[in-house]
């Protein structure tokens, strides 16, 4: 019996490791993504806003996974993965809301 804790207590604590080192950074490619520019500010996203999103989902978002082009979702289905996504990368509300302007297109 005491040699099967220790059994589990061994795998928790590899599958721990493996998830630690699972979420570093990718230094993906960021080429796809688009550089907001004045025209794709609207009434409710600044240029300011929209390249503060940008690099708070480059640098959050890509630290565990690759990053997908923000044409590739709705902004309906963004929001609904940013709302799952969001709790795992320790963004304060305000930072959310800058990521998914910049995904939806100030949408």
């Amino acid at each position: 019996m005491k040699m099967k804790k220790i059994n589990y207590l061994q795998v928790l604590l590899v599958v721990a490791l493996i998830l630690a080192a699972g979420c570093t950074k990718n230094g993906g490619d960021t080429s796809s993504l688009y550089t907001p520019t004045s025209s794709d500010v609207t009434a409710n996203a600044t240029l300011a806003q929209l390249q503060q999103g940008r690099s708070l989902y480059i640098d959050n978002c890509n630290s565990c996974h690759s990053l997908y082009n923000p044409d590739s979702n709705t902004p309906s289905q963004w929001r609904s993965i940013l709302n799952n996504m969001a709790p795992r990368t320790g963004m304060s509300a305000s930072e959310v809301q800058l990521v998914t302007k910049y995904v939806t297109r100030g949408n």
